[in-house]
């Protein structure tokens, strides 16, 4: 990954996804979650505080040393078992139909095969089990997304391989997921080429 990518890049990304006005939608995404859960970009752990009481245990899939490590007073803080499981969301060390539910918190946006990734959550979960996902991607209106696909090259170079283009809910119906709850909106007071959020609930 390089210097940047595996030591500058995670802390960017802690400070930048820990602000103020992303708190209460990582609450929002979070509720209902139960049992275990496969957390997919578990990244510095920013959703910890937020795990609801039905939450028994998280299988956490973070590719970053550096992201894990900042990580660990937030998983010491926490009574729940939190093990880092795998590194790669497009292969999931995990058993078919193994997990109640999944979470996926401004992910999708990076992974290279998305494809390959919401098939190995689909797998890993059980039947009639839930992705909870909050993700930025591809913008409603179309003058924003023409914003976003001149940034786009940009984006990607400078955030790891982030897209702003990815169109979230295509992507999840063509997983064979049903999309049960989807909330598209702009982050009040952002940028919206960059700020094009959805937050929902995708069914197994």
């Amino acid at each position: 990954m390089g210097v940047y990518g595996e030591h500058v890049l995670p802390r960017i990304i802690n400070v930048c996804c820990g602000l103020k006005p992303l708190r209460p939608l990582r609450e929002r995404v979070c509720e209902g979650l139960e049992g275990r859960v496969v957390e997919v970009g578990f990244g510095s752990g920013l959703n910890i505080p937020y795990y609801p009481a039905t939450v028994t245990g998280v299988a956490a899939v973070e590719p970053s040393d550096t992201g894990w490590d900042l990580a660990a007073k937030r998983r010491a803080a926490t009574g729940l078992p939190v093990e880092r499981t795998g590194l790669d969301g497009q292969s999931l060390p995990l058993d078919d139909a193994s997990c109640d539910a999944a979470l996926s918190t401004f992910t999708l946006c990076t992974i290279p095969d998305v494809h390959a990734a919401l098939g190995e959550i689909r797998r890993v979960l059980k039947p009639g089990a839930a992705l909870h996902f909050l993700e930025h991607g591809l913008a409603p209106d179309e003058p924003v997304r023409r914003w976003q696909h001149r940034l786009d090259p940009i984006q990607q170079r400078l955030f790891g391989g982030c897209h702003l283009t990815r169109p979230i809910a295509d992507l999840l119906t063509g997983a064979r997921f049903t999309i049960t709850a989807i909330d598209v909106f702009y982050e009040k007071s952002a940028p919206k080429p960059f700020t094009a959020y959805s937050l929902g609930r995708a069914v197994r």
